[in-house]
C-alpha cells in the first residue's frame, strides 16, 4: 500500500511540472504567431493617421508581450515623428536601436529604425552621430543576410552624405556607388513605379549633398543620374505628372547653381530657363526654390520678386514663423531686397523679422517645455507598462506557487505528523518576508512618483511668464499656486509695440491631464495673440482647435484681453470665466460683461467681445475662483464680497502689492487648511 502510494505521488508530481511547463511554453511561442499581425493593425492605425491610437496599441501589445521592446518602440517612434515631434521621435528610434535583437522581425525592424534616426542626426547636423547608427546597422545586415535593397540603399546615402560633410569624399564616392547599386536591384525587382521614385528622391539627396559641400563639378553626374532615373519613372504606367513634373524643376535648378558655381553662367542661365518651363516653376515652393540659383548668379531683383510668394507658401507647408524659419527663408528674402536696392522693402522685412525673433524665442522655449512635459507623460506610461509586465510576471509566479504549494501539502500528508508544525511556521515566515519586500517596494514607488511629479510641476512653472516688462506707464504682476503637484490654471502675456495682449485661465479637473491641457491653451493664445487678432476671434479659433477629438470632455474658462497702452482702450472676451474686478473714482466693482462658453467643450461656437473705452489709471484684477472659493477648516470660502472690499481699499497699490496682499489674505483665511483649487491671480494697471 505504502509503494502504491509512492507511485501515486510520482505520478502526479510529474504530471503537475509537465502542464507547468507546457503552459509556460505555449506562453512563450502564442506572441510570435501573432506578431505580424499585430503590425498590421498598427500600420492600418497609420493610414488612418491615428497616431495616439498607434501608440496605445503599442503599449497594449508590448505588455501583453505580442510584440518586442524594439518592435513596440519603432512603431511610438513613428507616430511621433509623422506628428512632427521628431526630438521624441529620435527619442524612441535611439531606445529601439538600443534593444536586443531576438529574432529576424527584431532585424527587419532595427533596420527601419536606423534608417529613420540616422536620417534625423543627418538633418540636424549630426554627422558623427548618424554614422554610429548607420554603419553598425549595415553592418548587421551583411552579418545576418537580412535586409531589404532599399534598407540598404538609404543607409548607405545617408553614409555619403555624412562622410562627404565630414571631408571623407573618396569614402563617400563609395557610400553612393553602393547605394546606387542597390537602388538598382530595388527597380529592376518592383513591377511597379516605387523603385524608381524611390532611386528618384535618393539621388536627389546626393546631388544635393555635392552642391551644399561646393563639390559642383562632382553634382553633374548626380543630376545627370537623377534625370536618367526621372526618365525611367516616367515611362512607367502608375507614373504620376505632377511628381515628374516637380522633379525636372528640382533637377533643372540644381543645374543651374552647379554650373554658376563652376563659373558657367550661359550653361546656368540655359538650365534656369529650362526651369521656367516647368509647371513647378510657377507654384509657390518653385518660387522659392528657384532663388538658390537667382542669389548664386546675383540677379537679386528677380530673387526679390520671388519672394513676394513666401507668406503664401510657408502658410502652405503649415510653417510658423520659428528660429530656423527666420534663419532659412526670411533673412534671405531681406537681403534679397536689400542687394537688389530695394531699401524700404529690405526695412519693411527687416522690421518684421525684429518683430517676429521674439516671439519665436519665446515660441521655441514654450514649445521645449511642451515636449518636456509630453516626455515627462511617456515616462511614465513607460513607467506604467513596465508595471504591468511585473503583474503579468508575478502572476505567473503566483500561479507556480499555487502548483509547488499543492504538492508541498500533498508531500506532508505523507511525511510524520511532527513536521507539520515546521512546515506551517516556513510558509508563514515565507509570506511575511513577501509582504515586508512589497512594503519596500510600495514606499520606493511612491517616492519616486513623487520626485517626477515635482519635476512635472517645475516644467509646467517654466511654461507661465515669471518676468514682467520694465515698461514706463504699465504696471503688471501675477502669479500662480497649484493645489496639486501640477494643476489646470495658467497666464500670459504678449508685449508687442504698443498692443498688451493677456490672459488667464481656469482648465477643468486637476493634476497632470489639467497640465497638459493647460500646455496647449497657453501655446494657442501666445499663437494666435502674435497674429494681432482680437480677443474673440482667438478665443474662438482657440476652441476650435481644443474642442477636436476632446474625448475626455476637457474645458478652460478663460479672460482674453487685448489693450493699446497708447490710446487707452480695451477689447476682451471673457470665456465663462469669473468678472474681474476694475476700480474707478468711486472705487471700483466686478465687471458686467457678456457671457460666453468655456473654452473647449463645442467647437462650432463664435465667441462675442466687448471693448472699454478707456482703462487708464485704473487697476485691472482677474483671478481664477481659487480666490474666492477658498476654504478654511469649517469650509467657509473666501467670499466675493470680502474680495470686492479689499481691492477697493488698495486701487492705488502697485500690481505686485494687490497680488501678494490678496495671496496673504487666502492663506490667514485657510488657516492651515489644505487649498480646494488652483489659486491664479494677475493684476494691471495702464498709466
Amino acid at each position: 500500500m505504502r509503494r502504491l502510494s509512492k507511485y501515486i505521488f510520482g505520478i502526479f508530481f510529474i504530471t503537475l511540472i509537465v502542464t507547468i511547463i507546457g503552459c509556460d511554453g505555449m506562453t512563450k511561442h502564442r506572441p510570435q504567431l501573432k506578431a505580424s499581425a499585430a503590425d498590421s493593425v498598427l500600420f492600418d492605425v497609420g493610414t488612418r493617421k491615428d497616431y495616439e491610437q498607434m501608440r496605445h496599441l503599442a503599449d497594449s501589445f508590448e505588455v501583453a508581450g505580442i510584440i518586442s521592446p524594439l518592435n513596440a518602440n519603432r512603431w511610438r517612434g513613428v507616430s511621433y515623428y509623422h506628428e512632427g515631434h521628431y526630438r521624441l521621435s529620435e527619442m524612441y528610434y535611439k531606445k529601439a536601436v538600443e534593444c536586443k535583437i531576438e529574432n529576424n522581425e527584431d532585424q527587419l525592424s532595427y533596420n527601419k529604425c536606423a534608417r529613420r534616426l540616422s536620417e534625423l542626426l543627418l538633418v540636424k547636423g549630426d554627422y558623427e552621430g548618424a554614422l554610429r547608427v548607420a554603419i553598425p546597422a549595415v553592418k548587421k545586415m551583411d552579418e545576418t543576410g537580412i535586409g531589404s535593397d532599399i534598407d540598404y540603399a538609404i543607409l548607405l546615402n545617408n553614409i555619403g552624405c555624412c562622410q562627404l560633410n565630414l571631408g571623407q569624399d573618396k569614402e563617400a564616392n563609395e557610400s553612393f556607388l553602393k547605394a546606387r547599386e542597390h537602388y538598382a536591384n530595388r527597380w529592376q525587382s518592383d513591377s511597379t513605379s516605387r523603385g524608381f521614385q524611390e532611386a528618384v528622391v535618393g539621388t536627389v539627396y546626393t546631388s544635393m549633398a555635392y552642391i551644399n559641400t561646393r563639390r559642383y563639378a562632382e553634382s553633374i553626374y548626380w543630376i545627370d543620374r537623377t534625370e536618367m532615373l526621372l526618365g525611367k519613372y516616367r515611362q512607367c504606367p502608375d507614373a504620376r505628372t505632377d511628381y515628374f513634373d516637380e522633379y525636372q524643376g528640382r533637377i533643372e535648378i540644381m543645374r543651374a547653381v552647379a554650373m554658376q558655381g563652376l563659373n558657367k553662367p550661359d550653361e546656368a542661365a540655359q538650365a534656369y530657363q529650362a526651369f521656367l518651363k516647368t509647371d513647378y516653376s510657377r507654384t509657390g515652393p518653385g518660387h522659392i526654390n528657384a532663388n538658390d540659383y537667382l542669389v548664386a548668379a546675383q540677379r537679386y531683383g528677380e530673387a526679390a520678386y520671388n519672394y513676394r510668394f513666401l507668406d503664401e507658401t510657408m502658410a502652405q507647408w503649415g510653417m510658423e514663423p520659428s528660429l530656423d524659419n527666420i534663419q532659412l527663408y526670411m533673412l534671405p528674402k531681406y537681403r534679397a531686397n536689400a542687394e537688389a536696392g530695394r531699401r524700404d522693402s529690405a526695412r519693411v522685412m527687416g522690421e518684421r523679422i525684429l518683430s517676429l525673433l521674439d516671439d519665436a524665442i519665446t515660441d521655441q522655449k514654450n514649445s521645449s517645455t511642451a515636449e518636456l512635459a509630453t516626455i515627462y507623460d511617456t515616462q511614465g506610461k513607460e513607467a506604467e507598462i513596465a508595471q504591468q509586465q511585473a503583474k503579468l510576471s508575478s502572476q505567473r509566479l503566483w500561479a507556480t506557487g499555487v502548483a509547488l504549494v499543492l504538492i508541498i501539502v500533498f508531500f506532508v500528508i505523507y511525511t510524520m505528523n511532527k513536521r507539520r508544525s515546521t512546515q506551517r511556521l516556513t510558509i508563514a515566515h515565507t509570506k511575511l518576508q513577501q509582504a515586508y519586500d512589497k512594503l519596500e517596494e510600495t514606499t520606493a514607488a511612491k517616492e519616486r512618483i513623487e520626485s517626477e511629479l515635482r519635476i512635472a510641476r517645475d516644467i509646467q512653472m517654466s511654461m507661465v511668464p515669471n518676468i514682467f516688462p520694465d515698461r514706463k506707464g504699465l504696471d503688471i504682476f501675477a502669479s500662480i499656486e497649484p493645489a496639486k503637484e501640477v494643476g489646470g490654471d495658467l497666464y500670459g502675456y504678449l508685449l508687442m509695440g504698443d498692443e498688451l495682449y493677456f490672459c488667464l485661465g481656469d482648465v477643468s479637473g486637476k493634476g497632470v491631464p489639467a497640465s497638459l491641457f493647460m500646455a496647449q491653451a497657453t501655446r494657442l493664445f501666445r499663437t494666435l495673440a502674435t497674429q494681432h487678432m482680437m480677443p474673440a476671434e482667438i478665443a474662438t479659433r482657440m476652441n476650435r482647435a481644443l474642442s477636436e477629438d476632446n474625448e475626455q470632455g476637457m474645458f478652460v474658462t478663460m479672460f482674453i484681453g487685448r489693450i493699446d497702452l497708447k490710446e487707452g482702450y480695451m477689447d476682451y472676451c471673457n470665456a465663462g470665466h469669473n468678472p474681474p474686478f476694475m476700480s474707478d473714482a468711486q472705487g471700483g466693482g466686478f465687471v458686467d460683461m457678456l457671457s460666453n462658453a468655456p473654452i473647449g467643450l463645442w467647437p462650432d461656437l463664435d465667441f462675442d467681445g466687448e471693448r472699454m473705452d478707456n482703462v487708464k489709471g485704473r487697476l485691472l484684477v482677474v483671478y481664477t475662483d481659487g480666490l474666492n472659493e477658498a476654504e478654511n477648516r469649517s469650509q467657509e470660502q473666501f467670499g466675493d464680497d470680502r474680495l470686492e472690499e479689499m481691492l477697493r481699499s488698495m486701487k492705488d497699490a502697485t500690481a505686485k502689492e494687490v497680488v501678494q496682499s490678496l495671496r496673504e489674505a487666502v492663506e490667514a483665511h485657510r488657516d492651515g487648511a489644505e487649498p480646494n483649487d488652483d489659486l491664479t491671480i494677475m493684476c494691471l494697471r495702464v498709466s
